[in-house]
């Protein structure tokens, strides 16, 4: 396989949408490059692209999942 993906490509490799890749390349989230006919995306780049957002979402769940600890302030009025 080539070092570099076209947007549909890269779609099919990371089975989502398009416009999702699109909207990647026009947050300035992936670069790319252009053969002059095509918008051309570099794979391995992109792979650490996904494996950051990977890193990110795990952690955002950690943080979640994490229960909220008692505030010792608070008195038991009963």
């Amino acid at each position: 396989m080539s070092m570099y993906l076209t947007i549909e490509e890269t779609a099919d490799y990371l089975a989502i949408p398009t416009n999702e890749v699109l909207r990647f390349i026009r947050e300035r989230q992936i670069r790319t490059v252009t053969d002059g006919e095509n918008i051309l995306i570099y794979k391995e780049q992109f792979n650490l692209f996904m494996k950051e957002m990977e890193r990110y979402k795990k952690e955002l769940e950690d943080y979640l999942s994490e229960p909220i600890p008692e505030d010792i302030d608070i008195k038991d009025e009963d």
